[in-house]
């Protein structure tokens, strides 16, 4: 399908996929990192047997090192048959699960057909298709829904991913933050190489006399400027090919590694030598101009002079207009980059309605037959007592997923608490001391208890949100509401016994939704799998869980079950909802930083080369009488309507730009006018300050030196 070979053996077949396996029984195909790291590379690894949750299958091949799966992001390490998928996962299994959506589905195009062909002829059957694939147990409304559902084909030459649909903007708003930086740092340096070439005057004048001609002079500077960006675009390499993997591993969490694999190939190659060509050209021609123009008498008739006034010199007007352009692209980005942080700042602070400080979850699965349905209830609870025996450990709770954890579970109410669209609302199905556990406040009514049994009266609990939505924010204890029932599937109606405050469900963005809290035992049906939250009684803030670990396993493995543990701090968990917002404050904060240093160096080289320009007119004003304060003031005036005009243009430009980062941001609006202007008064703090010190220097000058040197 994918037109991958195998280097060892071969790959799937259709006869390989039957339930419990084909003709040559369960087998599968093993990727060449997992074949070299964790089988040696042995060479008679075809036909050895691996086991997967207790099910034996035989590897018939290997696939070649550069594929890493269909799935951009992900890689893999053993493909199995979807016919082997109802050993694995027993009566878990979602093979003939109707309404389970957990499957891609790739088509290959005949070799004379077009995207567009494939589509229609795609659009034709699938009424057919979904007729046929139909959930029996849903309800009239819902199949309704099913077949009106439309599918549509999309190339996938690059693979399937999530990343892009959710990095694709955060991306893109870094990479125009990397042009802004360079087209802040190539106007800095074409102002330096423009003050440089100022300043090489009189020996491009000794040239010129001596019959070197005005293209040789150009040439030469180009050929510096040359020098310049390749040795920059070489050094960025280096660092590009080092840093692209710090930016995958700032986008990869224990539970969810980030793979990419991102040589560097021709193509980024290309584009870099692209880049640095176009920099060169473009940002070191003025200075080779200038050169070019440069007149012999002129030139060494001024040697040791300065020239007149540096608001009618042209090359000083060419000069502030690079230093302008710096702090209004420098405005741009500082202004982003106070959006950003800003944003993770707020995120990092909302409320979350639970604490997680102290807390450890703890993900425990076993095999979907080593414990029968009726009795995991049971199961759960005694692994939930031995952990909260543990000494160290103030109280544990168990359920089936956990805030944050990106797993989200829905319902549908029954009228006639509920109609219309407002019926669905999200669910937690929760153990004892679950909001005890969590430090979530109860506002009215009772937690779950062991009462709360299969056996007992129904309850529910339900949060603040869902109060409002449905009981205009009165207390609902006491009421009652029911789910809506599936074709052979009853549901019992539920008494409200509890009310409590709202608390994050999915992530920090998005609004906490009406939610109920359902007690384990009254839940039906159960998953080989639950997670145990376990709260410390005297881990320090910031201290290691690694000390409990050890007492945990021990008292989990004595349940007489075997079971997979995995750990992770409650914190981690919580701070991994804002990876793309930690990844845009830091690199925008880093950029922004570095704008900052590139405007400020701009300045101060400027104003360093207006002062040595102009050191006879200001030995002369000092010899007349001018007070050192006035000389700092007349330097750095010239600045500050330098630095003005940028920040007018840079806001134009900030405001213009800020539109497109909207989506990125939260809690405040991207023409924030706080953000906006403390990045402008930071700007010109640090302009002003950079262009100190060389105005600083002009106050000092000894006026009978400079005339003696005039």
């Amino acid at each position: 399908m994918l037109g991958v070979p195998a280097i060892l053996g071969r790959t799937l077949t259709v006869a390989d996929d039957r339930r419990g396996g084909g003709a040559d029984g369960p087998v599968a195909v093993i990727s060449h990192r997992f074949w070299q790291e964790r089988l040696g590379g042995a060479p008679d690894v075809v036909g050895r047997t691996l086991v997967l949750d207790r099910l034996s299958v035989t590897i018939v091949g290997v696939t070649p090192p550069g594929f890493f799966g269909a799935l951009v992001g992900d890689t893999f390490d053993v493909a199995v048959p979807f016919g082997l998928e109802p050993l694995l996962r027993g009566r878990e299994s979602l093979l003939d699960d109707r309404g389970s959506w957990w499957l891609t589905v790739m088509v290959r195009l005949k070799p004379d057909q077009d995207l567009a062909q494939a589509s229609a002829a795609w659009q034709a059957v699938q009424a057919q298709i979904f007729s046929a694939t139909v959930p029996q147990d849903w309800g009239a409304d819902s199949q309704r829904d099913y077949l009106a559902t439309s599918l549509r084909l999309h190339a996938a030459a690059n693979g399937d991913s999530y990343l892009r649909d959710r990095y694709q903007r955060p991306l893109t708003t870094l990479l125009a933050i990397v042009a802004l930086v360079l087209l802040i740092a190539c106007a800095n340096i074409a102002n330096l190489l423009l003050a440089r070439a100022s300043a090489r005057r009189p020996e491009f004048a000794l040239r010129l006399a001596l019959g070197a001609s005005r293209l040789r002079l150009a040439r030469q500077l180009i050929v510096e400027s040359v020098v310049l960006s390749g040795g920059g675009a070489l050094l960025g390499l280096l660092i590009a090919s080092w840093s692209s993997q710090v930016l995958v591993r700032a986008i990869s969490t224990r539970r969810s590694r980030v793979f990419l694999d991102l040589p560097l190939d021709w193509r980024v190659l290309a584009f870099t030598a692209a880049v640095a060509t176009l920099t060169t050209l473009v940002f070191g021609a003025a200075p080779a101009l200038m050169a070019a123009r440069s007149e012999p008498h002129d030139a060494l008739k001024g040697q040791g002079r300065g020239s007149g006034s540096l608001s009618g010199d042209q090359r000083q007007r060419l000069g502030g207009l690079f230093v302008i352009v710096q702090v209004a692209l420098s405005l741009v980005l500082v202004t982003g980059a106070g959006l950003f942080i800003s944003t993770f700042l707020r995120l990092e602070r909302q409320p979350l309605g639970f604490d997680p400080a102290s807390v450890l979850l703890a993900d425990v699965s076993f095999r979907d037959d080593a414990v029968a349905e009726a009795d995991r209830p049971a199961l759960f609870e005694r692994l939930r007592a031995a952990v909260a025996a543990v000494p160290g450990i103030a109280t544990a709770t168990i359920s089936t997923h956990t805030p944050t954890s990106g797993y989200t579970a829905a319902t549908t109410l029954e009228t006639p608490i509920a109609s219309g669209s407002d019926r669905t609302v999200f669910l937690y199905i929760v153990g004892r001391d679950f909001f005890t556990t969590y430090h979530t406040r109860l506002l009215a009514g009772r937690e779950f208890s062991d009462t709360d049994s299969a056996g007992a009266p129904q309850v529910v609990i339900v949060n603040e949100t869902f109060a409002r939505r449905y009981f205009g924010g009165s207390s609902p204890i006491g009421q009652r509401l029911q789910q809506k029932p599936r074709p052979g599937h009853p549901m019992p109606l539920r008494e409200v016994v509890g009310y409590v405050e709202d608390a994050v469900y999915r992530n920090l963005r998005q609004p906490v939704p009406p939610t109920i809290y359902l007690p384990l035992a009254q839940a039906g049906r159960e998953r080989p799998a639950i997670t145990l939250t376990l709260r410390a009684a005297t881990l320090a803030s910031g201290g290691s869980w690694a000390r409990l670990i050890g007492p945990l396993d021990a008292a989990l493995n004595r349940q007489g079950v075997s079971l997979t543990v995995s750990y992770t701090p409650l914190t981690e968990q919580v701070g991994n909802t804002l990876l793309q917002e930690r990844l845009l404050a830091s690199l925008s904060g880093a950029f922004g930083g570095l704008a900052l240093l590139l405007a400020a160096i701009g300045l101060y080289g400027v104003t360093s080369y207006s002062v040595t320009r102009r050191r006879t007119e200001l030995g002369i004003r000092t010899a007349l009488g001018a007070v050192p304060t006035h000389l700092v003031v007349m330097v750095l005036t010239r600045v500050a309507g330098l630095v003005l005009a940028g920040l007018i243009a840079g806001t134009r430009a900030t405001l213009w730009a800020a539109r497109f980062v909207d989506p990125l941001l939260f809690g405040l609006t991207s023409r924030d006018a706080a953000t906006i202007g403390g990045a402008a008064a930071l700007l010109a703090v640090i302009a002003l300050v950079a262009a100190w010190v060389p105005a600083r220097r002009a106050a000092r000058i000894d006026p009978a030196r400079v005339l003696h040197e005039g």
